[in-house]
């Protein structure tokens, strides 16, 4: 199974693209869509949802993890992650795949077996469980890839 996990943003999107083959993980891919400064919100996420197509069509998952919004006592940031988000969540449904949604919690939790883990102990994790040299960067590829793992620990198809 192939899985993109998503760690949404309206500045940075940071995008991880898995396979898991068994109890094991292999990287496919990992990096973040980033979005110019200068542009027109709207053209923003315009140019998300065309990287994000990009994206699918070049992996072809099977399914798209993306992580919920936590709360912010930014209000903007919240509205405007959010608008990234539910763009994100269109693009992925407009294209033929259905996106699940997990809490930070939930993602630590699977990857780090403790909900309060610390971003460094997620990175930490993702670098083993990925069998990878270094911790990816940017930080928000490195958490789409986590988002990607709680994903393939938390899934159960129909009949097991």
């Amino acid at each position: 199974m192939i899985i993109l996990g998503i760690d949404p943003g309206i500045a940075i999107t940071g995008v991880g693209v898995i396979e898991k083959i068994g109890s094991k993980h292999k990287l496919l891919h990992y990096g973040a869509i980033v979005t110019a400064p200068d542009l027109s919100f709207p053209d923003r996420l315009f140019d998300l949802s065309k990287e994000l197509r990009s994206t699918i069509e070049t992996y072809s998952p099977d399914a798209v993890a993306v992580e919920e919004l936590f709360f912010n006592t930014n209000v903007k940031t919240a509205l405007t992650v959010g608008q990234a988000r539910g763009v994100i969540i269109l693009t992925v449904k407009q294209m033929g795949i259905n996106a699940v949604g997990y809490t930070p919690l939930q993602v630590k939790m699977a990857v780090c077996g403790y909900g309060r883990a610390e971003k460094k102990q997620v990175q930490y994790m993702v670098q083993k469980l990925l069998n990878l040299s270094v911790i990816p960067k940017p930080d928000d590829a490195a958490d789409a890839l986590a988002i990607a793992i709680c994903h393939s620990h938390s899934y159960q198809p129909f009949g097991r």
